[in-house]
């Protein structure tokens, strides 16, 4: 990844793999036509990257989520086969970076997928991984992380976020607030209740950090919304408003998910959104 936003410098880093339910991640759509896409394991479970977006700039080394972490049990790997390798470490090595120089963490949400990079076990305590920094989250997604109902409690654990909170770590933002000029922070909630997706932009650029509103490339087309969003029809229309802005704005698409590819950019032929421009993840081990 190659894109330099207003102070900022994008990286694209891939903390590692896990795989979901092909279902879960299509919702109504059959699976002839989602698996053109898509491969699929023994047990229909299509592969995701845990790919997060770091900034950085002469005095702020900001990441887009965490990814899924290292705090797994024996359960949560067989269901779904995590990944990782130490990616996020080697791909700040390679930045001479380390997690000690980042000074902020944005979650787009609570899920675990996305903020189980945020802390780790030392001698039986949970403690922040990016020690040194300030973590964003909104409020209304907070709250509903810390009182799930029964249909995603299994996607919000607490350990990843409430030692955030408990130090004094965790900020919690209302709509509107902002963190940078060239970053705004666009609230939904069709997925999850206060979900925000990452607005970078100049005057010349944007990159909208799509998180789990378009998780594969496939996900452009408008009815392939996944079973796990708590209110679909408000996705589709969240889906709608997002894309006819990418489109007629020409902004770059950044695909959390997609095991190949980092972000795109669409177009739109006959009334339907496609791929304009795909630009490959050279880190994927996956074809």
């Amino acid at each position: 990844m190659n894109i330099s936003i207003g102070k900022f410098t994008l990286h694209s880093i891939n903390t590692g793999y896990l795989k979901l339910d092909g279902g879960g991640m299509f919702g109504i759509i059959p699976k002839p036509l989602w698996e053109k896409y898509n491969n699929f394991d023994s047990r229909n479970r299509v592969l995701l990257a845990a790919r997060i977006l770091l900034l950085t700039s002469s005095d702020r080394n900001i990441l887009v989520d965490t990814g899924c972490g290292h705090k797994w049990n024996g359960k949560m790997n067989d269901l779904y086969d995590f990944t990782s390798e130490n990616l996020l470490e080697e791909s700040l090595k390679k930045l001479n970076l380390t997690r000690h120089n980042i000074t902020d963490v944005i979650f787009t949400h609570l899920h675990f997928d996305h903020a189980g990079g945020s802390t780790y076990w030392e001698d039986g305590k949970l403690l922040p991984y990016f020690p040194n920094a300030q973590y964003y989250v909104q409020k209304q997604n907070y709250d509903w992380a810390v009182n799930p109902t029964e249909l995603d409690k299994s996607s919000y654990l607490k350990e990843n976020f409430t030692p955030l909170f408990d130090t004094g770590l965790l900020n919690l933002l209302s709509p509107g607030q902002k963190i940078d000029d060239n970053i705004d922070l666009e609230v939904l909630n069709g997925h999850t209740i206060g979900q925000q997706l990452v607005k970078i932009s100049d005057d010349s650029s944007t990159l909208l950090f799509c998180a789990d509103l378009i998780p594969f490339c496939s996900h452009i087309n408008l009815p392939y919304i996944m079973s796990y969003d708590l209110q679909p029809l408000l996705t589709l229309l969240e889906k709608k408003k997002f894309l006819d802005l990418a489109y007629e704005n020409n902004w770059y698409l950044f695909l959390e998910h997609d095991p190949l590819f980092e972000y795109i950019t669409i177009d739109k032929k006959e009334n339907k959104f496609i791929v304009k421009n795909s630009y490959a993840d050279n880190s994927s081990k996956f074809e």
